[in-house]
This record gives C-alpha cells, structure tokens and sequence, in this order.
C-alpha cells in the first residue's frame, strides 16, 4: 500500500512540529528551566527562599503597622482570624506595640511546611521584650503563604499542631 500525499504531508508536519512540543513540555528543553529571572530552583531551595520572603514581609508589615500587607502575606484560611485580631489589644499590629527589632533565625522544613524560627523584640512604652515565635509557610496552589504562627523557645523550636493560630508577639 503507498502512502497518499496527504499522509506525507501530516506525517511531515507532525515531525516538523514534534520538537516544539517536547520543549513545550519540558523534554528537550537541555535540562534547566530558564525564567525571567534566571534558572529555575531546586524544591528545597525554593521552599527555603519563599518562606523566607512571606514571613521578612510579614515582620516588615507588623514593623511599619501596614495591616493590608501583613494579611497578604497570610493563607486564605487565616484571613477571618487575622481581621478580627490583628490590631485588637493583643494583636501582632496593635497601636501601643512598637517592634523595633524582628530577625529570622532559622529555616527547616517541618511536618506541615516550612518552620521559620524568628526573633521579635516587641516594645511597649519603656518596656521591650524579645519572643521567639515560628511561622509555618507552605505553598498555597502556585503561592507561597503563612499557614500558621506560634510561639516558639529559640531557633531551634517547632510550633505544637495545636499551635495554628495567629497569637500576638506579646503573649
């Protein structure tokens, strides 16, 4: 049986076409995902750079009183909470409190995300007190979020399951 002309022709196409779709898939592409911003990174390194950056917004939003950017930085899940929390007398951006001093202190993976250990010196009046707490980042569909904030007993401390909620630094 000979093949037809137009079976040549699709054959053809198909083949001629067969290399932009590998790539479009990701085979054939030599093996590094390029972005706009560079190459792309390992899961383990991602997961500890976007952690990283939700939870120094967060601190950077509770520092400068921006509530709008600090519930950004939150899970959907925490949005209700947050609102009906965060400036009220014990929340992370109530009025009276000051935070002059927040700093990461470590990065690890944990059971329901990423475990950012920080250090948040909180000053209210004369008085400043430094807490440790533990945000739990994890990724949220295609986005990185703040699942879950905890009071923490230095850098090396992990928030208890029960400890999922938003607590104020003062606690």
């Amino acid at each position: 049986m000979r093949p037809t002309h137009r079976r040549l022709a699709a054959t053809a196409a198909g083949l001629v076409l067969l290399p932009v779709a590998l790539v479009g898939c990701g085979i054939g592409g030599g093996g590094e995902k390029e972005s706009a911003t560079g190459p792309a990174r390992a899961p383990a390194e991602e997961a500890t750079a976007r952690s990283r950056e939700r939870v120094q917004a967060y601190l950077d939003a509770m520092a400068a009183k921006d509530v709008a950017a600090g519930r950004s930085q939150l899970c959907a899940l925490l949005h209700d909470g947050f609102d009906l929390g965060a400036t009220g007398p014990n929340g992370d951006f109530a009025d009276h409190f000051k935070v002059p001093e927040a700093t990461i202190t470590d990065i690890r993976p944990g059971p329901l995300g990423q475990q950012v250990s920080v250090s948040v010196s909180v000053a209210v009046g004369k008085r400043t007190v430094t807490r440790p707490l533990v945000f739990t980042v994890t990724r949220d569909g295609s986005d990185w979020c703040i699942a879950g904030e905890a009071p923490g007993a230095g850098p090396t401390a992990s928030p208890r399951p029960n400890d999922a909620v938003v607590p104020s630094p003062a606690s």
